[in-house]
């Protein structure tokens, strides 16, 4: 009962929040001066025409209401410029755009936990040692680098001065041309991950806990993955939701760089040409997408440690 009163009070607050994103992303669209329909050779009539033709003539509130009412029935409505006349949902999932998006940042999110763990968890064991040293500078230039300079350093240095993997990822159907763009998206967040798993570890191994187990002639070993870690994860866990956020807006510049046709592609070439339906189907479905990694990551809050109480914690 206490699960189910918590997920039926996430839900709700998933749905404001969409609602609220929704709006939010809608008003200030249209508050931009100008028209989706402007061009060098577009005449007034010809832009009145193309507002009336889809309902951009009527008062804001009324397009959102609008808007509201379609998108219930899952109608996202259709491309205004980019593929003038096709609807939005077909543009997302038919077209494999959300597809190569989601594969892109699945991988980089797997790749930054499995490595970024294991690389806190060493830093803690050796702590003070060289080891640690080293992989503290590393971690920090990780974090310090924008991800539009480690592509740039990766794209000259592997596929350009060596050769070794392609230049364009394109639709990514090779293993090569999965390393750099994955790569460039897990370095950041990879780097984050063992800088709190470092500290969270460091914080656990001096708990009384951890002395009663070294007391009782447990490994050094059975110490630190059982016990410690366990405690530790929970800051990483934390993290995962924000993660997953900064993953998928990441892969909107290396996409770019990389020309890869995925969503973060799509969606910065939509605003350039100011295709509304494609800009707001875009940010609602990367914003479902986060609360629905946040909605795992309160679940994962109760897996990892039984003592929480979800209930409070939604409050």
């Amino acid at each position: 009962m206490e699960m189910l009163l918590y997920t039926l009070r996430r839900i709700g607050i998933s749905i404001m929040t969409l609602l609220l994103v929704a709006a939010i992303t809608f008003f200030l669209m249209n508050a931009i001066p100008g028209s989706p329909f402007m061009t060098e050779k577009s005449t007034p009539e010809q832009i009145a025409l193309a507002n009336a033709k889809y309902g951009l003539d009527k008062p804001v509130i009324v397009q959102f209401g609008n808007y509201l009412k379609n998108l219930i029935k899952g109608d996202m409505g259709v491309s205004l410029k980019m593929q003038e006349g096709t609807a939005v949902t077909k543009i997302l999932f038919s077209q494999g755009k959300f597809t190569l998006s989601i594969k892109l940042g699945l991988l980089a999110l797997l790749v930054a936990v499995l490595i970024g763990v294991p690389v806190g968890v060493i830093q803690a064991y050796y702590r003070g040692g060289w080891a640690d040293n080293v992989l503290r500078v590393v971690t920090t230039l990780g974090i310090a680098m924008p991800s539009f300079v480690v592509a740039t350093l990766m794209l000259f240095e592997f596929a350009v001065a060596l050769g070794w993997l392609p230049v364009q990822s394109n639709s990514l159907e090779t293993f090569s041309s999965y390393v750099m763009p994955v790569l460039t998206l897990a370095l950041n967040p990879m780097c984050r991950i063992a800088k709190l798993t470092r500290t969270s570890m460091l914080d656990s191994i001096s708990q009384d806990y951890i002395r009663t187990a070294r007391a009782k002639g447990l490994k050094t070993k059975v110490i630190l993955f059982k016990h410690a870690l366990r405690n530790s994860l929970i800051p990483v866990i934390t993290y995962l939701g924000p993660l997953t956020a900064g993953i998928i807006t990441g892969a909107l510049v290396v996409e770019q760089i990389y020309h890869i046709p995925g969503l973060g592609n799509y969606f910065v070439t939509s605003i350039l040409n100011r295709d509304y339906p494609i800009i707001m189907g875009t940010t609602l479905l990367l914003a479902a997408l986060i609360i629905f990694m946040n909605f795992i990551v309160d679940i994962a809050y109760k897996l990892v440690d039984p003592r929480i109480n979800i209930i409070k914690k939604g409050n």
